[in-house]
């Protein structure tokens, strides 16, 4: 068992919501945009990224205008599991 077992996105670090946020309003982005919008560090974004990957709220595409780069967008959720503390 992993230690995320059963966490949810309120259960995520401050710089995780605000990368779900910014994929949320601004749809499918590359890691390097995700830094540009939010304006926080690579690290911190590759790090909010592995934690929503961990849990399962995002997807990780190959962008096709330059391979060496990943293209982040959020998995849909079913009504059951979205989380009402990070809603509008």
């Amino acid at each position: 068992m992993t230690e995320t077992d059963g966490e949810g996105i309120s259960d995520l670090p401050p710089s995780a919501k605000l990368v779900y946020k910014v994929l949320e309003y601004d749809g499918p982005l590359t890691q390097k945009g995700i830094v540009e919008e939010s304006m926080l560090s690579a690290r911190t974004v590759r790090y909010a990224l592995e934690r929503l990957d961990e849990v399962g709220v995002i997807q990780e595409d190959v962008y096709f205008a330059d391979a060496r780069q990943n293209l982040y967008e959020l998995n849909e959720l079913p009504a059951e599991q979205a989380d009402p503390a990070i809603s509008d």
